[in-house]
């Protein structure tokens, strides 16, 4: 897979809510810590990605969903935006600006890692953002996460604060990254 004109980034529509739970349950799986067991990813798929989910995500109004589609229409990155107060206490903490939103969701196939897809994901997820009159943006990744944390400081986020994320009754650290919106 190859970062060209032939893939197409936009908001996602209800239409969208299957190819977006398949889409999630293939990727989250490479966000989570090695000691994550598949026990724990499965639960956590079935509760928060499935087709339903997906449906009530998109018809919320407080989300914004964007995707990037190859040529033969096929999901290979998704985003989700949150608005609102951080539900998190410590990421409330720790994000000073506001209005925030949350990123809640930034994942592309395994296939399209360091293929380039992935940066025009993220601009458009940025201008959607600064759309809805968000002073900045925030989101969580584990702390062994490397290769996303990476990514994340490449586009203009800074770690602010810690929080927990939970899989599998297991906690986890995360740090808060969080950028300013034009």
């Amino acid at each position: 897979m190859s970062a060209t004109s032939t893939l197409t980034t936009r908001p996602a529509a209800p239409t969208d809510a299957a190819a977006l739970s398949e889409l999630a349950a293939e990727t989250f799986p490479l966000a989570c810590p090695p000691h994550t067991t598949a026990e724990a990813i499965a639960a956590f798929v079935a509760e928060h990605f499935t087709v339903q989910r997906f449906e009530e995500y998109l018809a919320d109004p407080s989300r914004s969903l964007v995707v990037t589609e190859d040529v033969d229409g096929r999901l290979v990155g998704y985003t989700m935006l949150i608005a609102g107060e951080p539900r998190d206490a410590d990421a409330a903490a720790a994000v000073a600006a506001r209005p925030a939103i949350e990123l809640s969701k930034f994942y592309t196939r395994r296939a399209a890692h360091g293929t380039g897809v992935a940066g025009p994901l993220m601009a458009a997820t940025l201008d959607a953002a600064a759309q809805t009159g968000a002073a900045t943006v925030w989101l969580g990744v584990n702390e062994q996460n490397a290769r996303a944390i990476r990514f994340y400081e490449k586009h203009g986020f800074a770690k602010v604060g810690r929080k927990h994320f939970v899989v599998g009754g297991r906690i986890e650290d995360d740090w808060v990254l969080a950028r300013p919106l034009p």
